[in-house]
C-alpha cells in the first residue's frame, strides 16, 4: 500500500452522505426527498479493494441538471434516476488519503463526476482524473471554468454557436455557472453580448467585471418582447439558452435569418412535469428564418476537453476570464445549495467546500 503517516493511524471515521429517500416529480426537492445520514467508513487495508483508493472529498459541484435525477421520471434530459435509498453522485474534487494502486499516492488531488455527495469514499482509479493545480488556478476553478460548466460554455460558443466577430449574442441565466463563462468567451470572439439575470447586482457584475455590452434583470423587465426589442434592435444572431420556456419563445421572435441557438438547459422548466411546462408556440420562425437550434449534452463532447483545457488555462493564468464562485461550507449544506439554483440568489458557480 502506498503512503502512510497520519492516515495510516486512522482506521475508521464517521461519514455523512446524502441519499434519495423519495422522488420529487413536481416542485423543489425538500428534506422528505433528499436526506443526510451518517455511516461508518473504514480505512483498514481489507476494506479498500486492490487497485482502489480511499478519498477525502474536498469540493462538490452543485449543478442544475442534478434536479432531473430526483424526479422519478424518464423525460427531459433522460439522465438515469438515482435509486431510492442510494447515495447521490455529483462532480467533485477529493484528496487521496489511502492508496492500493501504484499510480496514485496519498495527497494526490483527483476529480470525477461519479463522486458520492459525502465526506469520504472508496473509488476505482479508472473513474478518476488527477489534478495538478498551477499558480493562478484554484481548486474551485476545476469545477467551474476548467470543469463541466466551462466546457459546456465553450462547446455552446465554439462548436454549436460558431459565433463570428460582430455577431449579436444573447445569453440567458448569464450570471450562472455556465452563462458567466459563455458570455466572456463570446466577447473574446469580438461579439456584442447581452445577458439576462435575476437581480440588479448581477446586471452590474456582467457589465463591470465580465465585459458584457449590456444586461437586464428579467424580474424587472418582465415584458420579454419589449426587452429584446430594446437590447437587440438589429436582432439576435446567436442565443445560448439556459432557461427555456417563455424566454425561448420570445427569442424566436427576434432572431435573424440563419441564427443559431444552443439549447444548454431549461432551468425554468425543471421543477414541472412536461405537461405543465411552458409551450413554445412560434416554432414557425425556425422554419421561416432557417434557424439552427441544437440541444446538446456536454458528455458528447469530451473528446474536445484537451483543446478546451489548453485554451481556458491560458485565459485563467492571464486573468482574462473572471470566475465567480458561491462556496457553501459543509456537507450539510447540499440541499440548501441545490435549491438555491432555482431562486436567482447565487452569482456564478455554486460549490460546497466539504473539507477546509
Amino acid at each position: 500500500m502506498a503512503g502512510g503517516g497520519a492516515a495510516a493511524e486512522t482506521v475508521a471515521v464517521e461519514n455523512r452522505e446524502w441519499y434519495i429517500a423519495g422522488y420529487a416529480p413536481n416542485g423543489l426537492p425538500n428534506s422528505n426527498h433528499l436526506k443526510l445520514r451518517t455511516v461508518n467508513f473504514s480505512l483498514t487495508d481489507n476494506s479498500i479493494p486492490d487497485g482502489n483508493v480511499a478519498i477525502k472529498i474536498l469540493y462538490i459541484s452543485i449543478d442544475p441538471y442534478l434536479r432531473t435525477q430526483f424526479s422519478g421520471l424518464g423525460d427531459g434530459l433522460s439522465l438515469p434516476q438515482f435509486p431510492i435509498n442510494q447515495v447521490i453522485r455529483a462532480n467533485a474534487i477529493g484528496k487521496v488519503i489511502r492508496s492500493k494502486n501504484t499510480n496514485f499516492s496519498e495527497g494526490d488531488i483527483v476529480t470525477t463526476y461519479m463522486f458520492p455527495v459525502a465526506e469520504f469514499c472508496v473509488m476505482p482509479i479508472n473513474w478518476l482524473q488527477k489534478i495538478n493545480p498551477t499558480i493562478g488556478i484554484t481548486l474551485p476553478d476545476y469545477l467551474s471554468c476548467l470543469g463541466v460548466p466551462g466546457l459546456t460554455a465553450w462547446v455552446g460558443i465554439e462548436k454549436i454557436g460558431k459565433v463570428k466577430e460582430g455577431s449579436n449574442v444573447y445569453i440567458s441565466a448569464a450570471a450562472g455557472g455556465v452563462g458567466i463563462i459563455a458570455g466572456q468567451l463570446a466577447k473574446f470572439k469580438g461579439c456584442r453580448v447581452v445577458g439576462s439575470v435575476g437581480s440588479d447586482e448581477k446586471v452590474k457584475l456582467l457589465k463591470e467585471e465580465c465585459g458584457y455590452d449590456d444586461a437586464f434583470n428579467y424580474r424587472v423587465e418582465t415584458d420579454y418582447e419589449a426587452a429584446l426589442n430594446k437590447y437587440f434592435p438589429d436582432g439576435i444572431d446567436f442565443y445560448f439558452d439556459n432557461v427555456g420556456g417563455k424566454m425561448l419563445e420570445a427569442v424566436l421572435n427576434h432572431v435573424n435569418q440563419g441564427a443559431r441557438i444552443s439549447l444548454c438547459g431549461m432551468i425554468s422548466e425543471y421543477n414541472k412535469v412536461w405537461t405543465e411546462r411552458g409551450g413554445v408556440r412560434n416554432l414557425l420562425n425556425v422554419v421561416g428564418k432557417e434557424v439552427t437550434m441544437q440541444g446538446f449534452m456536454v458528455g458528447s463532447y469530451v473528446n474536445y476537453f484537451e483543446d478546451f483545457r489548453k485554451e481556458m488555462e491560458v485565459y485563467l493564468k492571464e486573468g482574462k476570464v473572471k470566475s465567480k464562485h458561491k462556496i457553501n461550507d459543509g456537507i450539510e449544506s447540499f440541499l440548501e445549495s441545490l435549491t438555491s439554483l432555482f431562486s436567482s440568489s447565487n452569482v456564478g458557480k455554486v460549490i460546497i467546500q466539504v473539507t477546509p
